[in-house]
C-alpha cells in the first residue's frame, strides 16, 4: 500500500510517518526539505520534494497513492491564512481526483462544522468541502485544542500566569498531537471506508483554562493563574508582534468564534477519546528539568 504523508516533520505528521514505518509500510514523505527527516528513517521512507501549494508538484508526489494523509501547512509569514488554505484545498482536491486516490485522511479541527465564523478554522472547513466534492473516500479528523499550544506560553507559565483569549471557564477538548497521529495512522492502515466520514479527536477530557492552570501549578509546585486577555487586547498584541490584519483575524477569530455556545458535532465516546492527559504531557514537555521552572 502506497501511503503519502504531508507535513511529515510536524507534531502529528512525524508520529504518523514513524508508526507507518513500524507497521512495515514504506511511506512517501512529501516535504520541501528532505534533509529535515530524522537520519534513522533513511532508507525506510521515500522522500519527495514538493510545495503543497504547487499543483504539479503535488500531482507528481501523489501519483500512484492508495491513501493520503493531508495537513494544510502554515501560511508564509505575512500571507493571508485563509487564502493560503484555499490554495491548499484546490491542490489536494485536484490531486485526489486526478490520481484517483482511494482514501484521504484530512487533519481538520473542531469548529470546522460551523463552516464559517471561526477564524483560521474556516480554511479547514473549506478544505473539507473541497475534498467532499471529489466523491472519493475522505475522513476528516476534527481535532481538539493542541496541548503543544502551551509551549508558546512557556515563559509566562514559568512566571506564574497563563494568558489566553478564551473565556477562563470555557471547556475545551485538550489533545496531545501524538495521539492524533495514532488515530490517523490507525485509519490509514485500517479497513477501507466509503464516502465522507468524520472522526473527532477530543483527548481524554475537556478542561477550562482555569483547570489547566491549576494542573500546571501543581506540577510547578507554585501557583499558576489563568488570565483572560480581551479580544481587542489580544488583537492589538498580535498586530504589535508584526502580524498582518488577515493573520490577526485568523488567529483571534478562533477563540471569538467558538465560545458562543458552540458544541462539537461529535460527542465524546470511545471513538473520539484519546489517552494522554494534560498532566502527563506537561510533565514531559514543560517540566522535564525542574530547576528553571521553580
Amino acid at each position: 500500500m502506497r501511503i503519502v504523508v504531508t507535513t511529515p516533520t510536524g507534531n502529528v505528521g512525524s508520529r504518523v510517518l514513524r508508526l507507518l514505518v513500524q507497521a512495515g509500510v514504506r511511506p512517501v514523505a512529501l516535504l520541501r526539505d528532505p534533509a529535515r527527516l530524522p537520519p534513522d528513517l533513511s532508507g525506510l521512507v521515500e522522500t519527495v520534494r514538493a510545495d503543497q501549494t504547487d499543483d504539479d508538484a503535488v500531482l507528481r508526489a501523489t501519483a500512484g497513492a492508495d491513501r493520503l494523509y493531508w495537513v494544510n501547512p502554515p501560511a508564509p509569514s505575512g500571507a493571508d491564512p485563509l487564502a493560503h488554505q484555499a490554495v491548499c484545498a484546490r491542490v489536494v482536491s485536484g490531486a485526489v481526483r486526478a490520481n484517483d486516490i482511494a482514501a484521504t485522511v484530512f487533519q481538520s479541527s473542531g469548529g470546522a462544522e460551523k463552516r464559517g465564523g471561526a477564524g483560521d478554522i474556516d480554511g479547514l472547513a473549506a478544505t473539507e468541502t473541497a475534498l467532499d466534492a471529489t466523491g472519493a473516500a475522505v475522513l476528516h479528523l476534527r481535532c481538539g485544542y493542541f496541548m503543544t499550544n502551551l509551549l508558546m506560553s512557556a515563559d509566562d507559565v514559568r512566571g506564574g500566569s497563563l494568558p489566553t483569549p478564551w473565556p477562563l471557564e470555557h471547556p475545551l477538548p485538550w489533545v496531545d498531537p501524538r495521539d492524533i497521529g495514532d488515530v490517523a495512522a490507525a485509519r490509514l492502515l485500517g479497513p477501507a471506508w466509503d464516502g465522507r466520514a468524520v472522526q473527532a479527536v477530543h483527548g481524554p477530557e475537556d478542561l477550562t483554562f482555569t483547570q489547566v492552570a491549576a494542573v500546571l501549578g501543581e506540577l510547578a509546585d507554585r501557583p499558576v493563574r489563568a488570565v483572560h486577555v480581551p479580544d481587542a487586547d489580544f488583537r492589538a498584541a498580535l498586530a504589535g508582534a508584526g502580524l498582518s490584519p488577515p493573520e490577526v483575524d485568523a488567529i483571534a477569530g478562533m477563540a471569538a468564534g467558538l465560545t458562543d455556545g458552540h458544541v462539537p458535532e461529535q460527542p465524546r465516546d470511545a471513538t473520539t477519546t484519546t489517552p494522554t492527559t494534560l498532566r502527563s504531557w506537561a510533565a514531559e514537555h514543560l517540566y522535564r528539568s525542574p530547576g528553571p521552572h521553580r
